[in-house]
């Protein structure tokens, strides 16, 4: 397969520089990757791995959202299982206990 974009060590006044004219490398690159989606496209069953990838790269986007929301989460666990140490300790009342049992007046 050959690729239309040139060479690295082509030298600035070179005509394959030329060629290229004032598009910096972003440009060209982002040219070459649309020529090759679209080769891909053509080919059998193309057009499928394509979807493919665009349903792979959404899946990816949701999996994104849902792992940057764990922190969130850590931190409510976190508090929570603070609460609920709080809960399970004994508390002291302000009144003793008695430790016998009060007898009955006669």
């Amino acid at each position: 397969m050959t690729c239309d974009m040139p060479d690295a060590t082509t030298k600035p006044g070179s005509k394959a520089a030329a060629a290229g004219g004032d598009k910096d490398i972003v440009t060209r690159l982002a040219d070459a990757g649309e020529d090759a989606l679209q080769r891909l496209a053509e080919l059998p069953g193309g057009q499928r791995a394509l979807n493919a990838f665009n349903d792979l790269r959404t899946r990816v986007d949701d999996l994104g959202k849902k792992v940057r929301g764990i922190d969130a989460l850590e931190a409510r666990i976190a508090k929570l299982e603070k609460q609920v140490v709080e809960l399970r300790r004994p508390r002291t009342s302000s009144t003793p206990r008695r430790s016998s049992p009060r007898k009955p007046a006669a």
